[in-house]
């Protein structure tokens, strides 16, 4: 497999990591690159959601439109998302852009299951 770890990045002062990668563990034993994907763009996510509390502390629920979610990802100031590549024992950043495109892929695959 080309790709084994993913972590995404949440700019502020410095990069914190939403999921690091596992040290020590056998190749076999680590998830794929795709389910660490949607770990992130899970936690993406819920970053939307505790912002979303945090404005609107005295609401017994929050809901939002995936157009909502993107403004909220477009107007922050850094994320990106670094996944491992043991080919070449490198990170490949990927933007914004490709964090939004997970997420849909994401939000449909979840509202199909749902609908079934």
């Amino acid at each position: 497999m080309r790709q084994s770890t993913v972590r995404c990045t949440s700019g502020g002062r410095g990069q914190t990591p939403l999921s690091e990668k596992e040290r020590g563990s056998r190749e076999e034993k680590r998830p794929q690159a795709t389910e660490r994907a949607t770990i992130n763009m899970v936690s993406v996510c819920k970053m939307y959601e505790e912002h979303l509390k945090r404005m609107n502390p005295n609401s017994p629920s929050i809901t939002y439109d995936i157009s909502q979610l993107f403004d909220f990802i477009d107007d922050l100031a850094d994320l990106s998302c670094l996944v491992y590549r043991t080919d070449t024992q490198t990170y490949q950043p990927y933007n914004k852009d490709w964090i939004k495109e997970k997420i849909y892929v994401l939000l449909r695959r979840q509202a199909q299951q749902a609908a079934k």
